[in-house]
């Protein structure tokens, strides 16, 4: 594990074909109440309502809800990206929900969360780019680690669909690549690192 200077004040997380198992083998191993709040994009279709939150809530302690427009980011909270909407993370970390085009084919984009946090959070931020079938997120993790923060991308070969995590693989090597068993056992060294 890398020594690091500055504590984690938020955790984003991508995620798209094979995500909502991977999810839920990977946020139980957060802390009970984490010191910082996490932020997931998870690719889904635009026109329906998700019922993301409640298929979360009734597997995690930590309060799960959809992120909205001009919210404040709360520690200790799990917020999901509402479908048909980018969601970015202001400077003054609070969301933002646009219906600009979508990116890789898909709105909400992985790649607008993660710039945007790294702009707000970096270099207290870590990012976790998780299984999926795109593109998307690979450039957002690399400015995560530019910026300084702690990337994190499931191994190719533990992910459902590796097109996603091998992507950020090839334009950037991260901290960590890991498969699920071995994130989740990290999650809770976040707070100290």
């Amino acid at each position: 594990m890398m020594a690091r200077r500055t504590q984690v004040d938020a955790l984003v997380i991508g995620a798209s074909a094979g995500g909502i198992d991977a999810l839920l083998r990977l946020l139980p191993g957060l802390p009970p109440a984490p010191a910082y709040p996490v932020v997931i994009v998870l690719h889904l279709p635009d026109d329906r309502e998700s019922r993301l939150a409640e298929v979360f809530r009734q597997h995690l302690t930590q309060p799960v809800n959809q992120a909205e427009d001009k919210a404040a980011l709360q520690p200790g909270h799990i917020y999901l990206a509402p479908p048909g909407y980018h969601l970015s993370i202001e400077n003054d970390r609070s969301f933002s929900l646009s219906q600009e085009e979508p990116v890789h084919f898909s709105r909400p984009a992985i790649d607008i969360l993660m710039q945007s946090a790294a702009d707000a959070y970096a270099p207290n931020l870590c990012g976790i780019l998780l299984t999926g079938a795109s593109h998307d997120g690979a450039a957002g993790l690399a400015c995560i680690g530019q910026a300084g923060g702690l990337t994190i991308v499931q191994d190719p070969d533990d992910a459902d669909i590796a097109t996603m995590p091998a992507a950020a693989l090839r334009l950037r090597t991260p901290d960590h690549t890991l498969s699920l068993a071995a994130m989740r056992e990290l999650l809770p060294a976040l707070e100290t690192m």
